[in-house]
């Protein structure tokens, strides 16, 4: 049949998924645009979190919809049931883990990225410039050279993974690529025992195995004792394995810890192993000339993995790593089957590809949102912001020091303050216990969200600032609501004295 033959489709054959009324389109996109900035504007004047009501999570069970109910209806129905329950870490008594807090500017560029939907595993647009200029930028932030490569991710844990991933290729000893790792050849790598656990994950899915990550015990800082360092190398070569990484902590996870990273290239350099920095937060103090010092050494590394959506509060996910000898790192992954053949002019151009440098082909535009972020308010003022956190982290020491009825766990080295509440004669598992529900309570209250972690055996009530939106007043508001709410659990009692925000502690769920 020729092409002139060939009949064309009735209208009801075609459906469209466009807007069959553009102009009532736009003003429900309007609508849901101010929603998401009052949701900002406004964010202390609501509890930071709520949980989620039975008959709000019985909504989202049930069959796939058949028929669509319609776009007004849709956003109704994410309005009422998805919007008032977030996470909370846009607020600013946001404590816990190490979430970022987000910016403005993340709805504009999200609205953007939404709009043009680009796939930025490869071809030549736009969006891959924009993506090169963000990993030029960092290899001017961390002192690489212009060879080297990058590529954005999810978060640090891929990003991890992606920089062991192109270590064990240089190490293996083959092309593991194509052969795998020979049996005979078992690579093993080091970190501190206060080492992220997404270092031992990598290990265990590039198949190396998780024993193979040495745990090297942590100094009263927590940071890796590099003197214990080089005897466990030397005793593993002794017995016949094959050392190939050491993972330095630019930022631990319990209490912001940062490893000699200075020595610990230094080591590498003698005995020839890549050296790799988990940065996932505390990389980016390259940004403040007060805290690059704390990272020394970080520009003499092989590998960094780090996240703008932690401490630069770009919007989730927006992770990176960048390796120093960017040929490594492509042929590490590198892979253009003939139906991604590249060419000298058209979309199927733009030279290497990302998809060449990870593990992903379909990528979205994480790019825009750092590009716009740092184009909006500069490198210097992020750097900024993090001094002051760090700087709040020691007025928040200081707050708990002064309280009869708090001790502090571990002085802050970079923003985190690690601290209990305590009491005469209850100890051991018990004030394990009585911390951990405090931090429920504060939590449930929607006062403020630390988190808890171990130190040294104990149960610590953990507070990480990376937070632009904190203020001295929230940490004095964190610590009043501490107390109080400890006092409530001992003495079932609340005081008379109401603490000043936006949720009063008569407030606390009469349950405590």
């Amino acid at each position: 049949m020729s092409a002139a033959s060939v009949p064309d489709p009735t209208p009801e054959e075609h459906v469209s998924l466009d807007p069959a009324d553009w102009s009532t389109y736009r003003q429900l996109a309007h609508e849901a645009l101010d929603d998401a900035l009052d949701l900002l504007q406004t964010v202390r004047e609501r509890p930071l979190w709520q949980p989620v009501p039975a008959e709000v999570r019985n909504s989202f069970r049930g069959p796939a919809p058949r028929e669509g109910a319609g776009a007004e209806a849709a956003y109704q129905e994410l309005r009422e049931n998805i919007l008032p329950y977030a996470t909370g870490n846009i607020h600013p008594r946001f404590f816990g883990w190490v979430h970022g807090s987000g910016l403005a500017s993340g709805v504009i560029s999200g609205m953007i990225e939404a709009a043009m939907n680009s796939n930025c595993g490869g071809r030549d647009h736009g969006a891959l410039y924009v993506e090169r200029c963000v990993i030029d930028w960092c290899k001017e932030f961390f002192g690489y050279p212009a060879s080297a490569s990058g590529v954005l991710v999810g978060g640090t844990s891929m990003a991890t993974l992606l920089g062991l991933a192109v270590a064990r290729h240089v190490h293996a000893g083959c092309d593991v690529r194509k052969e795998g790792l020979p049996a005979a050849r078992r690579l093993v790598a080091y970190a501190s025992s206060e080492a992220h656990e997404s270092a031992r994950k990598a290990m265990e899915l590039l198949g190396l195995g998780g024993d193979a990550l040495r745990s090297i015990p942590v100094d009263s800082a927590f940071r890796m004792r590099v003197d214990l360092l080089e005897p466990a190398i030397e005793a593993d070569c002794r017995a016949g394995l094959h050392p190939f990484c050491v993972i330095g902590s630019a930022g631990t996870v319990n209490t912001g810890g940062i490893d000699d990273l200075d020595a610990l290239a230094a080591i590498c350099r003698r005995h020839g192993l890549w050296f790799h920095i988990d940065g996932a937060f505390g990389a980016l103090c390259v940004l403040d000339d007060e805290l690059r010092s704390r990272v020394r050494g970080i520009e003499r590394s092989d590998s960094v993995a780090f996240d703008f959506h932690k401490w630069m509060h770009v919007p989730y996910d927006a992770g990176c790593v960048l390796v120093r000898d960017g040929d490594l790192h492509r042929q590490a992954f590198s892979t253009r089957p003939v139906y991604l053949q590249g060419a000298e002019r058209g979309l199927a151009g733009g030279g290497i590809w990302p998809c060449e440098y990870g593990v992903d082909l379909s990528r979205g535009f994480r790019a825009l949102k750092i590009w716009f972020a740092l184009k909006e308010h500069g490198s210097t003022s992020f750097g900024l912001k993090m001094r002051e956190n760090c700087r709040q982290a020691v007025y928040l020491a200081d707050l708990v020091r002064r309280r009869h009825n708090m001790e502090l766990l571990a002085e802050p080295t970079l923003n985190i303050v690690c601290f209990r509440y305590i009491a005469p004669d209850i100890t051991g598992d018990a004030l394990d216990a009585l911390n951990r529900d405090i931090v429920a309570d504060l939590q449930e209250a929607g006062i403020a969200a630390p988190s808890t972690t171990r130190l040294n055996g104990c149960l610590a009530i953990r507070c990480c600032i990376t937070n632009h939106r904190s203020t001295t007043e929230d940490l004095g508001i964190l610590v009043d609501a501490v107390s109080a709410a400890g006092q409530k659990r001992l003495s079932r009692q609340l005081p008379q004295r109401v603490i000043p925000c936006l949720r009063s502690l008569e407030e606390l769920p009469s349950t405590l």
